[in-house]
């Protein structure tokens, strides 16, 4: 890395090693020396920018240090409410002004009851529209458990959904977006108990399953509706007629046939297997409710129902010895002695030479002495501890596969509720599985055959539930076959006729298919879809099993069943239901069709059936992609739908997953309304974090929102949510983030007001196809417009969010408020104004308003319906039903040469303004040349002359003939080998105070670039910024050279004050016109 050279401090006559002299700041042009009042005047403006440069210096200081923080410093915002009466349902009233600051509490009040008492999120409203395609576009959303609140992952498809949705609503397809909720039978039933032991004392048990049921009901009807209302604050344009329960009638109805129907199929079958049980709960539970937690070591954990900590990670060594041999023992880890009891054999590698000589000898148990076969098998790792291994088939999955092999029978040890069975001895029986364990391994102590203790990197299966460590026990359950059918999901995505956007998701959709087990769908909860099977008392079932079921929709239909299987009349047989409920997932499976009223052949079906599109979050691919897919090919004969768009995690801006424990959990509404610290310190002692994790989470929001959270409003919500693309990995979302697009929310609001004014009451629009450009950079913002276009279609069809986010960010806040409307302004303060620009200004507004809305709809909602009408009356009611503008409506306007060809005037811009930094020309405005060697770059320039001078805060710009001798003592910047750029400073800089303010400057940037050159380099994207800090150090520091030299030689050559060098004539030139003092120009920012 390159040093930058003490010596260049000398070459400005100056020490660097001692203090720098007083600087005398410069003046806005040179005056001669004389009189005390010009004396007096000139130390009271050195005064004042001695002054600035110190608080320049300070802020450059303060902003270098927040740059390393986590958190973007923010100042809280005048909150403005719409006050004016407004039934529920009714316009909200647009008569008044806008208020001068964009609020979203202002912005999103009242809207969202007229959008949907107007029908407007109906398909059947949008047959009415004039840009009707006859296309359909259909969507469900992934119905959220009714018994939780809206997570920041849950706004995040919202946001991504409402903006597919809305866009193809105003390009005109008929479009259904059905809104649902999941009835959640763990989550709910767990709530319910809760409340009813708080409130009542009462348990579960304690009452009869139907007045149970019935208070999960009257819950249902008092907070259920807590999901929708966040649904409607996020936007969310649902059809709300439409809107379905996943225990409703109707679903009801879909579940029972679908069972029965997968019966029929030979699909569906009950069978004693190994199942995931959460013994706190007293239920099988699925796998998307077991939590791995990875343990490097010896770990403590607090688990329900147990009396004391118990330690995992941790590999206990117990010698099994070889019967026959009383000096021969086989030494076997485990980290589950509790399971030892339940142990049926001790398993090794056929070629492991260690125990060659031990093939079909027999081991005693070291618990109960016992006769346990030596068995071997290749599924056994003969280098991972002593390469033997006990096996447990009734309680682990891979010794359940090895014991059918070697036909070994299960033990089961562990009860249902968690305590040892009477199988382990009376010395056990009734004991808490961990209490067992540390009993186990008192006894083989006492025995001499415990060998060991050591640290052991392990997985712990968790139950998300409840917190408890999930079981594998033996239990007769329901199970569907997903073989056959998981083939054929497979070979979907493998011909193309299922999409899965981004494509690397394939990869695991195919392993998981090519591997997949039988699913359990048994529950035994209260809460959920009653299995609809009945068990025959007193008959044997097929083959001579124990128990004989029949399934039916109702019970007639299974007693009907069960005479025919029986061959005895249905009246003499006695049936009792299955107790057991349905996996939950089992009903939301059946969603995309169940919710459209399937199995009957509705309308709805017929139309909007398959779905569109279905987007959710990629860790729900196979839990719940993968089972949609399997059960709608196989139930209604087609896929559900054929494209699948799967959006990331969102985790913190530290990477980390979110969690309460971390206390890095984000509430949308927090962010959409603001919330003090306290409030948020509050939640989390609300919550059911034990002290440890409350003690971390709470510091943790301490450090990340020290002053609360803002308030970022919906809008700017959804926008920073839609801004990440599908194929950039995690999000790692932060409040600045979206307080940024707050920002990009109030940019909006502050041009379109502005616009408004310009506008003025009695203005008409022209058709499009009439308009009349009156300059070059009319016909270029309209091509910036066009672009737009072109770019939000392309990220809307590609399924690619980010494209259309920063299509609309680079046209407002780049193109039309940052050069459009700075150009244009000096203009429209003239009298007669041209009559162009206002009408580009209400093309530009429109618009962009409409191409913004599907991401900002209360925004843009707000801002388009004040607009003055068009001649005929308005495109449409809502901008939420006005026409998308497309790429080919606008295509017109689009002029990709003359973009080029002002893309080289912005560089020139940039370039002036670097020098005004640079010298710091804060007033002044200085007259600035072009010179090119090549006579159509200067060709250029000759139609931009005016708002180069403008955009660049400088006097008449120039165009200095291509030869001619570099104006003396004006500052130069070459932007390239045949352009270069020439600024006045004779008048405007003072060499003499000028240099020790550029040399202050440069001792504090050479500092920083010392300390970076000196850090030791970080990896991955730290250290690309890092490098793109040098560079802009470097780039900064030869600037200051640069000037330095030039003002030196000025300084050197400069004339005696009685004798000042005349300054030359800027040939070409144009200057500033004098402007009549429109009020709604003069200081208004865009």
């Amino acid at each position: 890395m390159p040093h930058w050279p003490r010596a260049s401090f000398r070459q400005w006559g100056l020490r660097p090693s001692r203090g720098l002299p007083r600087s005398h700041p410069l003046s806005t042009r040179s005056e001669p020396s004389g009189s005390p009042g010009t004396r007096r005047n000139r130390e009271a403006k050195q005064k004042r920018l001695r002054e600035k440069q110190a608080a320049l210096e300070a802020g450059l200081a303060l902003k270098s240090k927040l740059s390393a923080e986590s958190s973007t410093a923010w100042t809280p915002k005048e909150i403005v409410l719409y006050d004016i009466p407004t039934e529920l349902g009714e316009k909200k009233d647009v008569s008044r002004p806008l208020p001068p600051a964009y609020s979203p509490r202002y912005v999103e009040a009242a809207w969202y009851p007229w959008w949907v008492r107007e029908g407007f999120f109906k398909p059947e409203y949008q047959t009415r529209l004039p840009q009707s395609t006859g296309e359909t576009f259909s969507m469900c959303i992934p119905p959220p458990n009714v018994t939780g609140s809206l997570h920041i992952g849950h706004a995040l498809t919202v946001a991504i959904q409402d903006a597919f949705v809305r866009w193809h609503r105003m390009r005109g397809d008929q479009v259904l977006w059905v809104p649902g909720s999941d009835h959640a039978g763990i989550a709910t039933q767990a709530v319910v108990e809760k409340q009813l032991w708080k409130e009542r004392g009462v348990r579960r048990h304690q009452l009869s399953r139907e007045d149970f049921l019935r208070e999960v009901w009257k819950w249902k009807e008092a907070k259920g509706g807590e999901i929708c209302e966040q649904l409607r604050a996020l936007g969310a344009s649902l059809d709300w007629d439409r809107e379905c329960f996943t225990m409703d009638t109707g679903s009801s109805v879909a579940v029972t046939e679908a069972f029965v129907r997968l019966h029929e199929a030979g699909l569906l079958y009950r069978s004693r297997q190994l199942v995931n049980w959460s013994c706190a709960l007293r239920s099988a539970i699925s796998d998307i409710e077991v939590e791995s937690r990875s343990l490097s070591g010896p770990t403590e954990l607090r688990l329900p129902g147990c009396p004391t900590p118990v330690s995992f990670g941790l590999l206990v060594s117990v010698a099994f010895p070889v019967d026959g041999e009383p000096d021969a023992e086989v030494t076997v880890g485990t980290t589950r002695p509790e399971t030892l009891p339940g142990d049926v054999a001790v398993a090794v590698h056929p070629e492991d030479t260690r125990y060659t000589h031990l093939h079909g000898r027999h081991l005693r148990h070291p618990l109960t002495g016992q006769l346990l076969p030596l068995i071997t098998d290749t599924a056994v790792q003969p280098h991972v501890g002593t390469g033997a291994v006990k096996v447990t088939p009734a309680h682990s999955p891979a010794d359940a596969e090895l014991g059918a092999r070697h036909g070994l029978s299960p033990l089961s040890v562990i009860a249902e509720d968690g305590t040892m069975t009477s199988d382990c001895g009376d010395w056990l029986q009734g004991l808490h599985r961990f209490v067992a364990r540390e009993k186990i391994v008192s006894a083989l102590r006492e025995r001499g055959l415990f060998r060991g203790l050591q640290s052991h990197p392990m997985v712990l299966p968790i139950c998300s539930r409840s917190g408890d460590v999930v079981e594998y026990l033996l239990k007769s359950q329901w199970f569907v076959r997903c073989r056959e059918m998981g083939a054929r999901a497979a070979q979907a995505v493998q011909s193309g006729a299922l999409e899965l956007s981004p494509s690397f998701h394939q990869k695991n959709w195919q392993f998981w298919f090519s591997r997949v087990g039988d699913w359990c769908v048994s529950r035994q909860l209260w809460w959920g879809h009653r299995i609809p099977a009945y068990l025959v008392v007193g008959e044997p079932g097929k083959g001579g099993s124990e128990d004989c079921w029949v399934v039916g929709r109702t019970e007639a239909e299974a007693r009907g069943a069960a005479a025919d299987l029986t061959g005895r009349p249905g009246a003499e047989l006695a049936l009792e239901r299955d107790p057991d409920v349905l996996d939950t997932w089992f009903s939301s499976a059946l969603f995309p069709f169940s919710a459209l009223g399937w199995p009957q052949q509705t309308p709805d079906l017929t139309r909007f059936y398959p779905l569109s599109l279905l987007e959710t979050g990629s860790d729900l691919l196979l839990f719940w992609v993968g089972r949609m897919v399997m059960l709608g090919t196989q139930l209604t004969g087609q896929l559900p739908f054929s494209k699948v768009l799967l959006h990331a995690m969102v985790r913190d801006k530290q990477g980390r997953k979110m969690s309460k424990s971390l206390g890095n959990v984000l509430d949308p509404r927090d962010i959409i309304r603001g919330v003090e610290l306290q409030v948020l310190q509050e939640k989390l002692r609300d919550g059911n974090l034990d002290p440890s994790e409350l003690a971390i989470a709470a510091a943790a929001q301490r450090k990340d929102f020290p002053h609360g959270i803002p308030e970022c409003g919906t809008d700017a919500l959804r926008f920073a949510l839609c801004s990440h693309g599908a194929l950039a990995g995690d999000l790692h979302l932060s409040v600045s983030e979206v307080l940024s697009s707050r920002h990009f929310c109030n940019k909006i609001w502050n041009a379109v007001r502005f616009v408004l004014g310009v506008l003025g009451e009695k203005f008409v629009p022209q058709p499009a196809e009439e308009l009349a450009l009156s300059s070059p950079m009319d016909a270029w913002i309209l091509s910036r417009l066009a672009r737009a276009a072109r770019e939000c279609e392309r990220g809307f069809l590609t399924r690619e969010l980010p494209l259309a986010t920063h299509a609309l960010r680079r046209f407002w806040l780049h193109s039309l408020c940052d050069v459009y409307l700075e150009v244009v302004k000096p203009g429209l303060s003239h009298c007669p104004r041209p009559p162009g620009p206002p009408q580009v200004l209400f093309c530009c507004a429109d618009a962009g308003l409409r191409l913004l809305a599907p991401l900002m709809p209360f925004l843009a909602e707000e801002l388009w319906q004040r607009l003055p009408p068009r001649p005929g009356g308005p495109l449409a009611p809502s901008v939420s039903v006005a026409p998308y503008p497309s790429a080919g409506s606008l295509e017109h306007w689009y002029r990709p040469e003359l973009e080029r060809r002002f893309s080289r005037v912005q560089e020139v811009v940039q370039a002036l303004r670097a020098l005004r930094a640079t010298y710091q020309l804060t007033k002044a405005r200085p007259r600035v040349l072009l010179q090119s060697s090549e006579p159509r770059e200067q060709g250029i320039f000759e139609d931009f002359l005016e708002p180069l001078g403008t955009l660049g805060r400088c006097g008449a710009v120039g165009l200095l003939p291509a030869g001619a001798p570099a104006p003396s003592g004006w500052a130069q910047a070459p932007l390239s080998d045949t352009l270069r750029v020439y600024m006045e400073l004779q008048g405007l800089v003072d060499p003499h105070t000028h240099l020790p303010l550029l040399a202050a400057r440069r001792h504090k940037l050479q500092k920083q670039l010392d300390g970076l050159t000196a850090q030791a380099p970080p990896e991955g994207e730290a250290e690309t910024q890092r490098q793109q800090r040098l560079s802009s150090l470097q780039l900064e520091l030869s600037r200051l050279d640069n000037a330095a030299s030039h003002l030196q030689q000025l300084m050197d050559a400069s004339p005696s004050p009685e004798d000042p060098e005349p300054s030359p004539a800027v040939p070409g030139g144009v200057g500033p016109q004098r402007p009549c003092g429109h009020p709604l120009v003069r200081g208004q920012s865009g």
